[in-house]
């Protein structure tokens, strides 16, 4: 009895002692940043603008890995079968993390009992824009003329059960109106197809659009945030327009495997808040619309919870069914 008292503490300490030397070593080779978007879209330009700093502290290269599909559903089981030692990370958007597990039947993962959270990374919010030729310069000519058209404008979005798709359906159910979903596999070819005039409008996060926006491309009609933002200081929020419940501050973090070492997800942890508090990396994101966030693992992880209680209610109220 003595000896089983006595290895207890001893397994303890071996397994501190293994995680603690794990963290000392590493990344021991090249890191993945695992994205579940395209090239091209908001996650993408994230991932990229973390990549280099992360790399300079590390000493390694970070290699941004594009796994497109399933509104990074594709990603993350990639990344849950990597080994989990920290060189295979995830950063995903809220669609993946919070919104995909009230719209699917079988989810391959629970987010955190199979992912350990590292760091929230940025905020940033959805803008609704229009193809210059739909006849509308507001919201509320968009929703009088869809009024007149029931079910014939689209909107576009990154993907079925992504923060633009219920940013959308939570604008529909304000507005009492009927639009029709069209879903597509990232950002990057939502927003081509809108400026293209397959698609009619978009919500989508901010930072792919500024560039559509001020090039005439692509008309801005309202914020789904609660407050104006000051890249586009003359676009309304949904709550000046009327609808003070439509809000939809899309957020993107990183998790990993949750068998990864506790000392590698805090060195993780400690090499990303301070990539993120650089003067560098926080004017790029601020120049195209996002925030730098940062936090501790344990924040991140009670965000999460609130997030997912929130879009549930939201999926409830918009009527979708798990598929």
């Amino acid at each position: 009895m003595l000896s089983l008292i006595l290895a207890i503490p001893m397994s303890v300490t071996l397994t501190l002692a293994a995680g603690l030397a794990a963290a000392q070593e590493f990344p021991s080779r090249p890191v993945r940043l695992v994205i579940g978007f395209p090239p091209g879209g908001p996650a993408d330009f994230f991932a990229r603008t973390l990549a280099d700093p992360l790399s300079k502290q590390w000493g390694q290269p970070v290699l941004v890995d594009n796994r497109a599909g399933a509104n990074g559903l594709i990603a993350a089981e990639f990344v849950l079968r990597s080994p989990a030692d920290g060189h295979a990370l995830y950063l995903s958007s809220a669609g993946a993390l919070v919104i995909q597990q009230h719209l699917q039947l079988k989810m391959p993962f629970e987010t955190l009992v199979d992912f350990a959270p590292v760091s929230h990374v940025v905020s940033v919010p959805e803008l609704l824009v229009a193809h210059p030729a739909l006849p509308v310069t507001s919201v509320k000519e968009l929703v009088a003329l869809a009024r007149k058209r029931p079910g014939q404008i689209t909107f576009a979005s990154t993907s079925t059960g992504s923060m633009p798709h219920l940013a959308g359906e939570q604008f529909k159910a304000a507005a009492g109106i009927d639009i029709t979903h069209v879903p597509f596999k990232g950002a990057a070819p939502a927003v081509i197809d809108v400026m293209a005039g397959h698609v009619q409008i978009l919500f989508a996060d901010l930072p792919i659009l500024v560039p559509q926006v001020k090039g005439g491309k692509l008309r801005p009609l309202v914020l789904a945030s609660s407050r104006r933002h000051p890249l586009l200081p003359e676009v309304p929020t949904t709550a000046e327009t009327g609808m003070p419940g439509v809000l939809a501050d899309n957020w993107y973090g990183v998790v990993v495997p949750v068998k990864t070492p506790a000392a590698v997800v805090a060195r993780l942890n400690q090499s990303l808040v301070k990539a993120l508090q650089e003067p560098a990396v926080r004017t790029r994101l601020a120049d195209q619309g996002a925030e730098a966030t940062g936090g501790t693992p344990e924040q991140f992880a009670e965000f999460i919870r609130a997030e997912a209680a929130r879009w549930g209610r939201v999926v409830r109220a918009a009527g979708l069914k798990p598929e």
